[in-house]
């Protein structure tokens, strides 16, 4: 029987995996399984070191075979997808093919606030920086007004 390798990859989980800098659990039983998809992923955190700094969080996907010109990285709404869609190619005999190629969609829902810095990709790694800037601290007087 042939799979459907589309965009609904059956594999592919059918709700945004929450990702945020906050300790507390978002959506307990919503983090992903070991085998949950194509392309298997990465998420980590970086500590800010010095005051001026924010913690970050990087996601990396592993995605050999791609370029550049084949992937896609955008903030729809509150979420970030990650699409890839190989051009068309003159396909060789393979002999063994243990390298994937098919296309996807990964989503990842952003805690509120949450923005992309940049994306790289370098050795078949997918790499997308997060961050969520600090914000500035505003000071708003607030008129009293007398009793009548």
């Amino acid at each position: 029987m042939r799979q459907d390798h589309s965009m609904r990859n059956s594999k592919t989980p059918g709700f945004p995996l929450p990702v945020g800098l906050d300790k507390a659990d978002p959506a307990p039983g919503r983090h992903p399984r070991p085998n949950d998809g194509y392309p298997p992923f990465n998420i980590e955190r970086f500590f800010a070191i010095g005051s001026g700094e924010n913690d970050r969080l990087r996601i990396t996907l592993a995605v050999a075979g791609f370029d550049e010109g084949e992937l896609d990285v955008s903030v729809e709404g509150e979420q970030l997808v990650v699409r890839g869609r190989q051009a068309a190619r003159v396909e060789p005999e393979f002999l063994f093919r243990g390298i994937a190629a098919r296309q996807f969609q990964r989503v990842f829902l952003l805690e509120k606030g949450m923005d992309v810095l940049c994306a790289s990709l370098r050795n078949g790694l997918l790499s997308i920086d997060l961050i969520r800037p600090q914000s500035a601290q505003v000071v708003r007087k607030i008129n009293i007004s007398a009793a009548q």
